[in-house]
């Protein structure tokens, strides 16, 4: 055999080789997909239950189901694009933000919403009984299915029409209306089923149809929100966050609060239907959310980590925050004080990644920057016989995110060290090998 053919064939594996590997680490959850939650996405579910002459009857739930990404304040806002002059005669559980031109109907009842490109929105909480639907009026917040399955949801009724075709069709464009989220085209599945009497009886609709919307946090943001910083008990350095992880000083557009300063009253006012803006304060990093991991204390079969969240941002407060952390002692955690948490074993075998957030009415609430503005736990963690050691950072976490961002980590070469006890040996080493070369030497010589 030629072993030119050899050389070639070696070749073509290594390149293909090559090539898988790169497809395997470029995966990321920058670009829509996330490891950590592979099956995470916001789904909004159309359910035709009514066809009537002149208009049909809608439903329309949007579904989080993200394991822990939630949708905070000011929420959700639904925009879709009609495929032909289709209006909104009514709703129940939402409402469109315009009306738009509604001229063609004078004289007749005016329909809820005219836009060709309508935009909606959730009721806020107390609105009139009239208006409610089952599982609306939260103000276009939803949780995330761990921290509370019960609140996942937001459901919304319509009566649409249109002049020329009382067919239904399905729109088509759809937004939801935060940032980092990209929603594909509508896809019919199976009808959906209800049950009345009792769950004796169930009825379905005339068709259903899903619309799959995923995040990206490259697309949410050009810049991460948080950063970590890292200290243990058996080293006396911190290791602070990576310097300008989230902005630099100086930079155009960097704004921050200096110590021992307030915001301003015009940079606190702000449009309760648009999040908050962010001002941080004055930081080598520069981020708006500090996480610092620190390895507290070692026992005979177990050891102990604090972790420390602090809002840096001045002006805004997180609800319902969420940590997720990966550390592959994590499968032996034992007990965590103050904080609620549940691993995320989305592999069955691998329980390395866990979800912290807080309790209700204690620290669920991440003040602003200041004296409240930070929350913590502590976790007690077994000496896993086999993997555990304190050498080269394995105590520290491999990543971390806050509200479904991942956060800048230290390089692993800063990460805090086991005092270096090596240096005594070393050197009697040296001298061993020295004073042999010398007796060597010296023998050579008298011969």
């Amino acid at each position: 055999m030629n072993p030119f053919y050899f050389d070639v064939q070696r070749s073509v594996d290594m390149v293909l080789a090559l090539i898988f590997f790169f497809l395997l680490t470029s995966v990321s959850p920058s670009y829509g997909y996330d490891p950590l939650d592979p099956h995470g996405n916001i789904t909004i579910k159309w359910d035709l239950l009514q066809s009537n002459p002149d208009t049909n009857d809608v439903k329309v739930s949007v579904l989080n189901f993200q394991l822990y990404r939630h949708i905070e304040l000011p929420g959700w806002k639904l925009g879709w694009e009609w495929v032909g002059d289709e209006v909104i005669w009514s709703m129940q559980g939402a409402e469109a933000t315009e009306q738009g031109n509604c001229s063609r109907f004078k004289g007749r009842q005016v329909p809820h919403c005219c836009e060709r490109k309508p935009l909606i929105i959730d009721l806020l909480p107390g609105a009139p009984y009239n208006m409610q639907t089952t599982n609306c009026c939260k103000g276009g917040v939803l949780s995330s299915l761990i921290q509370d399955p019960t609140k996942y949801a937001a459901v919304f009724q319509m009566n649409i029409g249109a002049d020329n075709n009382s067919d239904f069709i399905m729109p088509e464009n759809f937004t939801l209306g935060i940032p980092g989220y990209t929603c594909g085209q509508s896809v019919q599945v199976a009808p959906s089923r209800y049950s009345s009497d009792g769950g004796r009886r169930w009825t379905q609709a005339l068709g259903t149809w899903n619309v799959t919307c995923i995040y990206s946090q490259f697309l949410a943001s050009s810049s991460p929100k948080c950063c970590v910083s890292l200290s243990s008990f058996y080293s006396s350095s911190i290791i602070p966050c990576p310097k300008c992880s989230c902005s630099c000083q100086g930079l155009p557009g960097a704004k921050c609060v200096k110590f021992g300063e307030t915001p301003s009253l015009l940079q606190q006012i702000k449009d309760p239907n648009q999040e908050p803006p962010s001002l941080v304060r004055c930081s080598q990093h520069m981020c708006p959310i500090r996480v610092h991991w620190h390895v507290k204390q070692s026992y005979k079969e177990y050891w102990r980590v604090k972790i420390t969240l602090n809002n840096m941002n001045t002006l805004k407060n997180y609800s319902q925050w969420n940590l997720v952390a990966l550390h592959p002692n994590l499968k032996s955690l034992r007990q965590v004080f103050s904080f609620n948490y549940k691993p995320l074993n989305q592999y069955g075998y691998i329980n390395d990644t866990g979800m912290f957030w807080g309790i209700q009415y204690y620290n669920d609430m991440l003040l602003r920057e200041g004296e409240g503005g930070n929350v913590q736990t502590e976790m007690l963690l077994h000496k896993d016989e086999g993997i555990f050691t304190f050498r080269e950072g394995w105590g520290f976490p491999r990543r971390i995110l806050f509200n479904g961002d991942e956060c800048v980590m230290p390089p692993p070469d800063r990460y805090p060290r086991l005092p270096n006890t090596g240096h005594g040996a070393k050197f009697s080493l040296s001298a061993i090998f020295f004073l042999v070369i010398a007796a060597n030497n010296y023998y050579v010589l008298k011969k």
